[in-house]
């Protein structure tokens, strides 16, 4: 199985864990997110890494090299202009033999089993499917629901609701490549779209796994606090 890996942002709501090392060697423990995420795939059966880097992308190379070290074998795709997070797909894909690959962003602590997600992708044969995650959200607030005119209808106090999400994982068939304008920033949401658009088919893949998309210093702490106390669950290879 081959993977890409999202990995050139600037990860500027990090600041200022990200002042001077790129955003996916943040360490959650005493480990980057990003060394994490390839022991896992490395674990599940991802033989191939294509590395997506930008910003600070010396850094990242220097620290992965080739991936021997982690029995897994890491190429670098180098955007000269950022591209977004679905243009840098295009890019990399040149590097991808298999029919179809995993993309996923660099900086997810999860406990996604990458193999059963592969299977149900074969499964289904769609043109992409999407790793979802049931996200809860809380309302600290009275919401109110009003009528056209204006009219009160209901009140509903700090209320809490569930979504699916994009969990920030996905598997292509490469005729999804096609459709990527190359050269150009494009972002995921537009793929997908235009994806539907021309009615090419998506799957859904729902699971129960923990997932944590560490875009924030409170995440940053949070994922350091689940990994001492869960570090087996997200690291099984050790």
């Amino acid at each position: 199985m081959q993977a890409i890996i999202l990995a050139g942002g600037k990860g500027t709501r990090l600041k200022p864990y990200t002042l001077t090392i790129p955003k996916p060697l943040v360490p959650i423990g005493d480990t980057p997110i990003l060394e994490i995420v390839l022991r896992q795939l490395k674990y599940y059966g991802v033989s191939d890494v294509v590395m997506a880097v930008n910003h600070q992308a010396d850094y990242i190379k220097a620290f992965f090299q080739d991936g021997k070290k982690l029995g897994i074998n890491i190429t670098y795709s180098y955007e000269e202009i950022p591209l977004g997070t679905a243009g840098p797909i295009s890019l990399a894909g040149s590097k991808i033999s298999s029919e179809h690959f995993l993309v996923m962003n660099g900086d997810l602590l999860t406990t996604m089993n990458f193999h059963d997600f592969f299977t149900f992708h074969r499964m289904h044969a769609p043109a992409v499917s999407i790793a979802t995650y049931k996200k809860e959200v809380k309302i600290d607030l009275g919401v109110l629901k009003v009528d056209e005119q204006g009219d009160f209808c209901d009140y509903i106090e700090k209320p809490t609701y569930n979504f699916d999400v994009s969990a920030g994982m996905y598997i292509f068939n490469r005729s999804v490549l096609e459709v990527i304008p190359q050269g150009q920033r494009f972002e995921l949401p537009e793929l997908i779209l235009k994806i539907k658009n021309l009615k090419m088919k998506i799957s859904c893949y729902k699971a129960d796994y923990f997932w944590l998309d560490i875009g924030r210093v409170e995440d940053c702490e949070r994922a350091d606090e689940i990994m001492r106390e869960r570090r087996a669950e997200f690291l099984p290879c050790q």
